[in-house]
């Protein structure tokens, strides 16, 4: 099978594509490499800043376009799946639609599908955008004006999102919450997916014994820290750390490439990765797949939906009150002893549930259903 991925976030379609590589089919990555992240791709299609940078990004595209024909699956990296706007990235999806086989979707990022459940009070508890019928502390922050959040209520993007739903042939979910946002509008067009990690490159650190301090790591997206409740899960691990110094140390990175980042990471036993989520997604799972313990989101829910009833070693934490992330920390530091097992059965459940095979494989059992329908 030949597939096309169009676009990337945090090395998703880039991990996919290596073991769909493994696994005998073609795989062609067109991306800006996750921005900062600079992960791998074979069509380059970073844009620069400026008025120069966005000119010279529209003639790369117009280049690349002859390059993306001929693909039995396009499967594109969310609903804004170029840095152009609306109008323009239309185009570009009639002409892959036009030269290529089924255009499917790669639910993996806000679009107005996932805005829109977040603000319908009944999908969610809790989201990004709303704390039960509260909203969040992003809202309204510098971060959420930065990042233009706003548009998503503009009628352009309705337009936009309405008219790319009828005219792609599926969607795959990488994360429960994208499932459940599309699950009314897609019905059997709809496959959860996962996010694929390459269990092979990220080896597990074995801990034998426990450790005699518990050390936390938190990483730090710069434009990202409110939209993932990483301000406040620092602002716990401070405290926490500061009651208990001789217990727990604590490492906070910034802005760190891919590579350089899992390295940093390596070292330390528990990972806080999220806040407002009811799924671990890539920071955790990477972590995970070398031996930490994640704090992150892990919702019943979630574990209903990949059909795992036991293994269940993620920290889940909830966005409703502040004390109760300190003490589902501090609970980590008193039960340091089940750290060894505990990063046991951190790896063995993303070999289990999102190793690239299996994420893969999800993949292809989905878009060979789609190709028997044509």
């Amino acid at each position: 099978m030949k597939i096309l991925f169009v676009g990337d976030a945090s090395n998703m379609h880039n991990s996919l594509a290596r073991q769909l590589r493994l696994m005998g089919h073609e795989a062609v990555v067109a991306s800006n490499g996750s921005h900062w992240m600079d992960t791998s791709r074979d069509i380059d299609l970073s844009r620069k800043p400026g008025r120069l940078g966005a000119v010279r990004y529209v003639l790369d595209v117009l280049q690349a376009l002859p390059r993306m024909r001929g693909f039995d699956i396009v499967h594109l990296a969310s609903q804004i799946f170029l840095e152009l706007k609306p109008p323009k990235v239309r185009r570009v999806l009639d002409y892959l639609r036009r030269h290529n086989g089924k255009v499917v979707l790669s639910a993996l990022a806000t679009d107005r599908v996932y805005y829109d459940a977040c603000h319908d009070g009944k999908t969610y508890r809790y989201s990004d955008y709303r704390i039960g019928t509260e909203p969040s502390p992003y809202v309204g922050s510098a971060e959420y004006y930065a990042q233009k959040q706003d548009n998503w209520r503009l009628p352009v993007m309705k337009q936009y999102s309405d008219y790319l739903l009828q005219h792609i042939d599926g969607v795959v979910a990488c994360l429960w919450e994208y499932y459940q946002a599309y699950r009314p509008l897609m019905g059997d067009r709809l496959a959860y997916g996962g996010i694929p990690i390459d269990v092979d490159a990220l080896t597990l650190r074995p801990l034998d014994t426990e450790p005699e301090r518990v050390r936390f790591f938190i990483g730090i997206q710069r434009a990202r820290t409110v939209i993932k409740g990483t301000d406040r899960l620092l602002s716990s691990l401070r405290r926490v750390h500061a009651r208990y110094p001789d217990l727990c140390q604590m490492e906070v990175v910034e802005n760190l490439p891919y590579n350089e980042y899992t390295r940093r990471m390596r070292a330390s036993h528990v990972l806080l990765d999220q806040l407002y989520s009811y799924t671990p997604a890539t920071n955790a799972l990477i972590a995970m797949a070398q031996g930490l313990v994640a704090v992150s989101g892990a919702e019943p829910e979630y574990y209903a939906l990949i059909g795992e009833p036991s293994l269940h070693p993620i920290v889940n934490v909830t966005p409703y009150d502040d004390e109760d992330i300190d003490r589902q920390l501090e609970t980590i530091i008193h039960q340091k002893s089940r750290l060894p097992q505990w990063s046991r059965d951190s790896r063995e459940f993303v070999v289990r549930n999102n190793s690239a095979q299996v994420v893969a494989q999800r993949h292809l059992d989905f878009w060979h259903q789609l190709l028997e329908t044509s």
